[in-house]
């Protein structure tokens, strides 16, 4: 399939709905406006490739992008390569499929992780941060949870609304799977009080830490 195909076949699938939701939470006019499924309906259809992808990637069009992010091949991609992508965002949809799809499945994600745990671009401290609440959830050796709280406790209240959201994911994680550390998160969620009042559809839990962190516990008997 080539680019120009592939861009056909999103413009059709385009859906005036959805590109209202995504210019009300912040993408540009470079869109379509294409469901989830059917984007990775047409990425099942494509399979893995590496040259559509990065053609896909550099058109800056968002549903373009999300689909670069399902066919692309990650062990082909340079480090220098996902940086650059990752400063080139200037949407949170597609930040996170690229963080769950790409960054987090590539060899060097160690590296960029500490690298972009201290970026002054929001979308790559926001892939920063959620590198570190990976490790915080599955892998915490080597990690220091106190500093972390620190940092979260002192730069959250005004880093960027971009890397606010994933901070406070690994704010959660900690108070989550780490009992020492509990008390500490929780007074930290209290005291910011981001997300308090965010809007949260029935039968989903708030973003608000320390909801978040009660009702996981709470599932985990």
């Amino acid at each position: 399939m080539t680019v120009k195909e592939a861009l056909a076949k999103l413009r059709a699938l385009g859906d005036e709905k959805v590109r209202k939701h995504n210019k009300k939470s912040g993408a540009d006019d470079n869109q379509f406006g294409v469901k989830m499924g059917d984007i990775r309906n047409l990425a099942k259809e494509i399979k893995s490739d590496h040259a559509l992808a990065l053609e896909l990637w550099a058109t800056g069009n968002v549903e373009a992008r999300l689909l670069a992010t399902l066919i692309i091949d990650v062990k082909k991609l340079s480090m220098k390569e996902v940086e650059d992508m990752v400063k080139s965002i200037n949407f949170v949809g597609v930040a996170d499929w690229m963080n769950s799809y790409v960054v987090k499945e590539h060899p060097d994600k160690e590296e960029l992780r500490k690298k972009w745990m201290k970026a002054k671009d929001p979308y790559s401290a926001r892939a920063g941060w959620s590198l570190t609440a990976g490790r915080v959830t599955r892998d915490a050796d080597g990690l220091d949870l106190p500093a972390l709280l620190d940092r979260i406790e002192k730069e959250m209240p005004d880093a960027a609304p971009e890397v606010q959201w994933t901070m406070n994911t690994t704010l959660a994680q900690i108070g989550i799977n780490f009992p020492e550390h509990r008390k500490r998160a929780l007074a930290i969620g209290e005291k910011l009080g981001i997300y308090r009042d965010y809007p949260v559809s029935k039968g989903c839990t708030s973003p608000f830490a320390p909801i978040w962190i009660n009702e996981m516990v709470r599932r985990q008997g």
